[in-house]
C-alpha cells in the first residue's frame, strides 16, 4: 500500500466534488496511525488480510455520522480508484482536548495538529453556513432551506437571492422583492406574497432581510411567523405591558412575517397588528407579508386590514414550471455532492409537480437509495426509490375523482360534468375538470372526451388551451387550480 494513498484519494476527490464541500468535509480529515489484526500498513493506512482500511480522524460525532451518510461510499470509491483494489473507510473520533484554546488551533491529545487548511475549512464552515451551527441545523436536502445561522433578526442567512431557483413561476414575486431590498420603504410598501404550501414564499422574504443587511448592517430587521407576533400580543396583554410591544415592532424598519392567514378569528391580534401596520407605514418602514390566499380571500380578519394588504403590491408565487422543477433538483444534487443526470430530473420533476418541498423530498429518497443499494442514479433506480410516491399517485388521481373534487370545490354536481348544460357556471367548471384531467393522468384527449359525456377531442384541447393561458395571468384561478391540485394529491 503506497504511503501516498489517502494524498492521492484526496486529490481525486478534489476534482469531483465542489470546492466548498471538499474544504469543509473532507480536506480537514486527517490519516491516523492503525494497528489492526492483519499487517500494519504507513499511517492511516493498515491491511486486514486482503483487504485495506484508511483510518481517518473526525472532530466530533456530528461530523463522524454526517462524513459517515453523506461522504464515505465516495471517498471509498476514490481511493478504491486510485489503489486498484477495494478500500474500506473507518471513521474514529478525535480524542477531546478540553484545554484547547478557543481557537481549536491545540491539537487533540493523540491526535495531529490542526493544520491551517483544516482551520480555513472551519473558518469556511461557519461563514457559509454549511457546517453544523449552535442551533437549528439541518443538514442539506433535510429541508428547504440550507443550514441555518441565528441572528438576532430571526434571519436565515443562508437563503439568500443568490441561493433562489429563480423561474417564470416566481419571476414578478423575485422582481419586487430585489426592488424592495434595494429601496425599503420607497414602493411596493406593503408587499404582500402569496401562495401555496413549499413554493418559496419564506426563502424569498428571508432574502429581502438578508440583501437589506448586507448594505445597511444596523437596520432594524425582523422576520416571525405570524403565529409568533399572535404569542406576543398574548403575553404582553396578560402583563399589560403593550409599550414594550409598540417598542419592539413599531421602531423597525422593515417587518417580514409569514402567515398572516393565521391573524383569523383574533381581534385583539389584528387590532395590535394594524397599529404596528399603520406606525410602521407612517414612518416609511417596509412591510412583506405572506399567506397561502390574496388579501381579499382571507376570512375571518377584518377589511380594514385587507384593504392595507391590498393597497401596495401583491403578487403570486406559482408552483414551479417543469424546466424550473428540473433545475432545483439539479442544483440540490449538487449541493449533495452529486451530479444527478438530466433524464432523472425531468423523470423525477414530471412525477413531483405540487412544490419545492416534494421535490426535495423525492431527491432524498433517490440520493438515499443510490447510497445505499451502491447504484449509480438513472431512471429505473429513481422509479423504484420512488415507488410508493408514484403508486400513490396512480391510484388516488383519476378523471373520475378530478370530476368530483372539482364538483364539490364549484358547488356543483358531478352529473354536471357529463351533461350538455352550457351556462357559464358549469361550463366553466367543467373545463377546468378537462384541464386537469389533462395535466394529472395520463389519459389522451379522446380518453377525456368520452369520460365527459361523450365530447369530442377538440373540445377538450380546447379546455386544456384556454385554461393553462388564463391560469398564467389570473391570480385568482391559478390559486384555484393550486388548491385542486394539492388537493388531488393529498
Amino acid at each position: 500500500m503506497s504511503t501516498d494513498l489517502w494524498q492521492r484519494g484526496c486529490e481525486r476527490l478534489a476534482s469531483e466534488l465542489p470546492e466548498q464541500q471538499f474544504n469543509t468535509w473532507i480536506r480537514p480529515l486527517a490519516p491516523v496511525p492503525r494497528t489492526p489484526d492483519g499487517d500494519a500498513g504507513p499511517a492511516g493506512v493498515a491491511t486486514a488480510g486482503v483487504e485495506a482500511v484508511v483510518a481517518v480522524q473526525v472532530p466530533n460525532r456530528f461530523k463522524l455520522e454526517w462524513i459517515r451518510s453523506q461522504y464515505s461510499g465516495r471517498i471509498e470509491s476514490a481511493l478504491a480508484a486510485v489503489a486498484g483494489h477495494p478500500v474500506r473507510l473507518e471513521l474514529t473520533l478525535a480524542p477531546r482536548n478540553d484545554g484547547a484554546g478557543a481557537s481549536g488551533s491545540r491539537h487533540p491529545a493523540g491526535g495531529p495538529p490542526a493544520n491551517a487548511a483544516t482551520l480555513a475549512a472551519q473558518a469556511l464552515e461557519r461563514a457559509a453556513g454549511s457546517g453544523p451551527s449552535s442551533a437549528g441545523y439541518r443538514p442539506a436536502g433535510h429541508a428547504a432551506e440550507p443550514s441555518v445561522a441565528v441572528t438576532p433578526h430571526r434571519l436565515n442567512t443562508a437563503l439568500t437571492f443568490d441561493t433562489l431557483v429563480a423561474g417564470r413561476a416566481n419571476q414578478m414575486a423575485r422582481t419586487a422583492a430585489l426592488h424592495v431590498a434595494g429601496a425599503p420603504g420607497v414602493m411596493y410598501n406593503p408587499l404582500f406574497i402569496y401562495g401555496g404550501v413549499g413554493l418559496g414564499k419564506t426563502h424569498l422574504v428571508h432574502a429581502v432581510g438578508n440583501a437589506l443587511l448586507k448594505d445597511r448592517p444596523h437596520a432594524r430587521v425582523l422576520y416571525l411567523h405570524a403565529e409568533q407576533f399572535i404569542s406576543d400580543v398574548v403575553k404582553n396583554y396578560q402583563r399589560k405591558t403593550f409599550d414594550e410591544l409598540k417598542a419592539k415592532y413599531h421602531s423597525l424598519d422593515l417587518l417580514l412575517i409569514d402567515d398572516v392567514q393565521f391573524f383569523a378569528g383574533k381581534d385583539r391580534t389584528q387590532e395590535e397588528f394594524f397599529n404596528a401596520f399603520e406606525a410602521l407605514l407612517t414612518k416609511r418602514a417596509h412591510i412583506i407579508m405572506t399567506s397561502d390566499t390574496y388579501p381579499k380571500g382571507l376570512v375571518d380578519i377584518d377589511e380594514r386590514l385587507t384593504s392595507r394588504f391590498d393597497a401596495g403590491l401583491t403578487v403570486a408565487i406559482e408552483p414551479p414550471e417543469l424546466e424550473m422543477r428540473v433545475a432545483i433538483l439539479l442544483r440540490k444534487a449538487l449541493g449533495e455532492g452529486t451530479e444527478m443526470p438530466e433524464d432523472v430530473a425531468f423523470f423525477i420533476a414530471k412525477n413531483v409537480r405540487a412544490n419545492v418541498r416534494e421535490l426535495e423530498g423525492a431527491l432524498r429518497k433517490v440520493l438515499a437509495y443510490s447510497r445505499f443499494s451502491h447504484k449509480d442514479i438513472n431512471i429505473t433506480l429513481a422509479r423504484e426509490a420512488l415507488k410508493d410516491l408514484l403508486s400513490i399517485q396512480n391510484r388516488q388521481i383519476s378523471v373520475e375523482n378530478i370530476q368530483k373534487t372539482v364538483a364539490d370545490f364549484y358547488k356543483i354536481k358531478v352529473a354536471d360534468m357529463y351533461s350538455k348544460k352550457r351556462p357559464a357556471s358549469i361550463a366553466r367548471p367543467r373545463q377546468i375538470a378537462m384541464y386537469l384531467a389533462k395535466d394529472m393522468t395520463k389519459k389522451s384527449l379522446p380518453e377525456i372526451g368520452e369520460l365527459f359525456g361523450g365530447r369530442d377531442h377538440t373540445t377538450v384541447l380546447h379546455a386544456v388551451r384556454k385554461i393553462g393561458a388564463e391560469r398564467g395571468v389570473n391570480p385568482e384561478l391559478n390559486q384555484q387550480l393550486h388548491v385542486l391540485e394539492q388537493t388531488l394529491k393529498g
